[in-house]
């Protein structure tokens, strides 16, 4: 397993993500900022860098290549 000190698991962290990404309204994708809020409130505290780095691993694209109109 990992180690403790990590806190909430990685994958945990990028399910979560994924979860609020893939629910997200296509035409007003959420910011990193906003997708930190949003983890906050599921007990998830990560920082935004975090989110943006974990998002490009999954290879999911910022907000503004996101939007679909």
């Amino acid at each position: 397993g990992l180690p403790e000190s990590e806190g909430v698991s990685t994958r945990t962290v990028k399910e979560e993500l994924r979860h609020i990404v893939e629910s997200e309204d296509s035409a007003a994708p959420l910011s990193d900022e906003a997708i930190v809020k949003m983890l906050l409130a599921r007990g998830f505290a990560v920082k935004r860098r975090t989110v943006a780095n974990y998002r490009n691993q999954m290879g999911i694209p910022p907000a503004r290549d996101r939007k679909r109109y």
